[in-house]
């Protein structure tokens, strides 16, 4: 965008220092009630509607569910459930999937906690650096780093002692 000159030059060099790292819905499970609610109250003031509620069984399913698609996953999948809701209590019944979720085994992406250390060391092993593997799972370098300290995998991609 730069080059481009679409983007301000002394924006992208006060910025650039920036390192924001979002982490995955699925990693801050503690955000999804919030976030449900917020999109729950923002639709029945759209629709002029009475606002509905997630039951306990709601809850847990939307905890438990991976959210590949992360935020934009959980605010299609509560509204699509809120417009086509019967009652004013949601429950897990009501909740509508995605049914187009990506195959974890068609990318390196991190989705399943016990498979994590694996693909970290594949995604080097095929890359051939930190930066190269931490663009193959779609995070950052940080990230990536945490990552690598929470499973104790060293410099060259082999498991610390």
């Amino acid at each position: 965008m730069v080059s481009e000159k679409t983007f301000r030059p002394n924006l992208f060099y006060i910025l650039r220092p920036v390192d924001i790292t979002v982490p995955p819905l699925r990693e801050v499970t503690e955000d999804i009630v919030p976030l449900s609610d917020y999109f729950l109250t923002h639709f029945a003031h759209s629709k002029e509607q009475h606002r509905r509620k997630l039951d306990a069984s709601a809850i847990k399913a939307l905890k438990l569910h991976p959210w590949p698609g992360n935020v934009r996953e959980l605010k299609d999948t509560v509204l699509y459930t809120a417009f086509h809701s019967k009652t004013d209590v949601i429950s897990a019944a009501d909740l509508n999937f995605s049914q187009t979720e990506p195959d974890a085994d068609d990318s390196l992406a991190l989705r399943k906690p016990q498979k994590d250390k694996e693909k970290i060391i594949e995604a080097y092993r095929h890359s051939g650096s930190w930066t190269g593997a931490a663009k193959l799972l779609g995070i950052s370098e940080r990230a990536l780093i945490e990552q690598r300290k929470k499973h104790r995998i060293g410099k060259k991609g082999e498991p610390e002692v």
